[in-house]
């Protein structure tokens, strides 16, 4: 775009707010979308037109005041947080350009501000859609290649495989070597999703019998690497079926998040003698975790070798909640994107 074509900005604009602290099921009530003015930018500033917002399954925990994440809470009554793809519509900045892409953690709002430094150039032709920037792609790389360090040879499990991390963790598994991995789902469709489109070496369906029955019949020899996003059961099982020296990155409890299940027990005995290793992490999104997702993912790409599974929510930023609340059901695949341009 010319920097000297501004397109036309209206003076005030919407953002999300969280009501009140999430005690209990996440509902619509939690939501407040409210009109605020559109500030000028200050010199080092910059004016951006938010594009795209992704949703994640993590956002629900930032809406409790005793967050179990390792960063602060969403504050209530203010804006939701969170990453964003936008447009720079204006610069009093040397350092971004009218026209520019740049992503940033401005979170729910339809136009933010702020210096040109929180908001980062990002190459509109890398990639075939901006929302590719907003996938969960560096928790899933680092949690695979660096904790994991899942390699040649290896039988991963993943568990909670559809979903936006696990759709992104099977592949970077297979793409660094990995001899087969298996995946967990919630339903058929999305069994028949990981093997027929994201190259799964084989998928069960949790609900379809006890999952340690399914993950030995699936590997028989045991799991080298463990990937799990689910806790619960599928922690449990995965425990007993893991050949010695097995790698488990604990990623995700969503069976204790969405209340389905208790948080799962440790077989610690059989931790012991197996000499298991065990290791939780959590994914900062630093400028090293996402250069280094980037650079692979870009590169998986254009040999042909991997797939983004995503979902594009239209509709604009007062479909936000609702759309997470539709990924936090199980309703979507993939990584979630919700599409600003089509409000």
């Amino acid at each position: 775009m010319n920097a000297d074509v501004v397109p036309e900005i209206p003076q005030r604009a919407r953002e999300v707010r969280l009501t009140r602290y999430l005690e209990g099921d996440l509902t619509l009530d939690h939501f407040d979308i409210v009109e605020v003015e559109v500030a000028e930018p200050a010199p080092g500033e910059v004016l951006v037109r938010t594009d795209y917002l992704p949703l994640a399954a993590a956002l629900q925990d930032m809406m409790k005041s005793d967050c179990p994440l390792p960063i602060p809470p969403f504050q209530v009554g203010h804006r939701l947080g969170g990453g964003a793809i936008g447009t720079v519509v204006r610069s009093a900045s040397p350092d971004l350009a009218v026209g520019d892409m740049v992503q940033s953690m401005t979170g729910w709002a339809e136009y933010s501000s702020g210096p040109a430094h929180t908001y980062f150039k990002v190459d509109p032709k890398l990639f075939p859609s901006p929302v590719y920037y907003l996938g969960q792609g560096p928790t899933a790389y680092y949690g695979m290649a660096d904790i994991a360090r899942a390699g040649e040879g290896d039988v991963v499990f993943v568990s909670g495989a559809a979903g936006g991390v696990g759709s992104l963790a099977g592949q970077i598994a297979k793409c660094r070597g990995a001899a087969r991995v298996i995946g967990s789902a919630g339903s058929k469709e999305k069994v028949a999703y990981l093997v027929n489109e994201l190259g799964y070496d084989a998928a069960f369906n949790y609900h379809d019998g006890p999952v340690i029955d399914q993950l030995r019949e699936l590997a028989p020899e045991g799991i080298t690497v463990f990937f799990d996003n689910v806790g619960g059961e599928q922690f449990e099982a995965a425990i007993q079926v893991a050949a010695p020296h097995a790698r488990f990155a604990l990623c995700g409890a969503l069976s204790a998040q969405n209340g389905s299940q208790a948080a799962p027990r440790l077989d610690l005995m059989t931790a012991i003698t197996k000499h298991l290793e065990l290791r939780p992490f959590a994914t900062y999104h630093t400028p090293e975790q996402i250069a280094a997702w980037t650079q692979h993912f870009a590169t998986w790409l254009a040999e042909g070798r991997f797939v983004y599974p995503h979902t594009v929510v239209d509709g604009g930023l007062a479909k936000a909640p609702q759309g997470l609340l539709e990924l936090l059901k199980g309703s979507y695949r993939g990584n979630v994107a919700v599409d600003l341009t089509t409000g």
